[in-house]
């Protein structure tokens, strides 16, 4: 059995085009390659918002990120 390792989180809701699931503000992942690629292509709602990701174990932040402006016309 494969422990999730990696927690995604926000303290706002994270939504992108590869997360599924509707007011997430924490996903639990085993790889931690692919908990930071799924966390570099989400973004926050309202946007702008940070989310990191987190190796559960040991707490380390080993991925965080802002948005670089708050339009949301850019993801359209």
């Amino acid at each position: 059995m494969t422990t999730m390792s990696y927690r995604i989180e926000s303290t706002h809701p994270i939504v992108g085009p590869l997360i599924t699931g509707i007011n997430e503000t924490a996903l639990y992942i085993a790889d931690r390659a692919m908990a930071v690629v799924l966390a570099a292509k989400s973004y926050t709602l309202p946007f702008g918002k940070e989310i990191r990701v987190v190796h559960v174990p040991s707490g380390e932040v080993v991925f965080r990120k802002t948005a670089a402006c708050s339009d949301t016309a850019l993801l359209a």
